[in-house]
C-alpha cells in the first residue's frame, strides 16, 4: 500500500504538471462557453466512509444542481456545449489528479459515490467499496464508461441506476478488492488507456469488452438482486 500511494503521488504530480497547459486550454474554454467557475466541486464518499469534495472540470450550468438529481443522461439540458465535449472525451475528469496528489483519491479505485447512493449499498457492501481509497479508474469505470448513454431514455434513471447499474459496480469493486495491487493497478491503467486511444476495452482484462445499452441491461439485470436501501 506504501509502494502504491507513492506511485499515485509521483503519477498525480508528474500528470499535473505535463497537462498543465491542457488545463489552461479547457478552463479558458469552459469560462467563454458559460458563466461559473471552472471547477466543480462535489461532495463524494472516501476511503473508511470519510467525506470529501471531488475535483471536476465543469460541464453543466451553474444552477444544474438545483434543476436535477447527481444523475446525468447523454441529453441532459443542464450540460454546457464545452461539458458535451468534456464529458465525451473524460477530460472533465482529469482535475481529479489534485484529489489523487491530496490522498482523497487514488489513480486506480472504485470510483466514489455520492452519498445519497452510497446509501443504497447495504452495510456489508459498504464496507468493502470503503476499504480502499477511491480511485479515477477501476474495472466498472472502463465497463460502464457510457453511463450516460445507458440512462438515456430511461424513465427513471435512479431507478434504472439503483437496480440494474449499481449492482454490476459492486462486483467490479469487490473484484478490485480481492485482486488488490500494483499489478492490477497497472493493468486497468493501461486498458484505461487504450480505452482511450481505440476506444474499446481490451479483452484481456477480464471484463465485458461492450455493455448493452439501457433496454438490454434491463432484461440482463432483471435477474439480479436489486440493491437494498439501508
Amino acid at each position: 500500500m506504501a509502494l502504491k500511494r507513492g506511485l499515485d503521488v509521483v503519477g498525480s504530480l508528474l500528470g499535473l504538471v505535463l497537462l498543465s497547459p491542457l488545463f489552461l486550454l479547457v478552463a479558458s474554454a469552459i469560462k467563454l462557453d458559460s458563466a461559473g467557475p471552472v471547477f466543480f466541486r462535489q461532495k463524494r464518499v472516501g476511503r473508511n466512509d470519510r467525506p470529501f469534495r471531488i475535483f471536476k472540470f465543469r460541464s453543466m450550468s451553474v444552477d444544474a444542481p438545483s434543476r436535477g438529481c447527481a444523475l446525468t443522461v447523454r441529453a441532459d439540458r443542464r450540460i454546457t456545449r464545452v461539458g458535451h465535449f468534456l464529458r465525451s472525451t473524460k477530460l472533465d475528469e482529469l482535475p481529479q489528479l489534485i484529489n489523487v496528489l491530496v490522498g482523497d483519491m487514488a489513480l486506480v479505485g472504485p470510483r466514489p459515490e455520492v452519498p445519497e447512493f452510497m446509501d443504497f449499498y447495504s452495510p456489508e457492501q459498504r464496507a468493502i467499496i470503503v476499504s480502499v481509497r477511491p480511485g479515477i479508474t477501476d474495472f466498472a469505470a472502463i465497463l460502464f464508461r457510457d453511463e450516460s448513454a445507458m440512462l438515456d431514455g430511461a424513465g427513471d434513471p435512479v431507478e434504472v441506476y439503483r437496480k440494474h447499474i449499481m449492482p454490476i459496480k459492486f462486483r467490479y469493486y469487490r473484484r478490485y478488492r480481492d485482486e488488490l495491487g500494483n499489478l492490477t493497478d497497472l493493468r486497468i491503467i493501461v486498458a484505461t488507456l487504450l480505452l482511450v486511444v481505440v476506444g474499446r476495452a481490451p479483452r484481456w482484462l477480464g471484463i465485458e469488452s461492450e455493455l448493452p445499452l439501457t433496454p438490454a441491461l434491463h432484461r440482463r439485470a432483471a435477474t439480479s438482486n436489486p440493491l437494498p436501501r439501508t
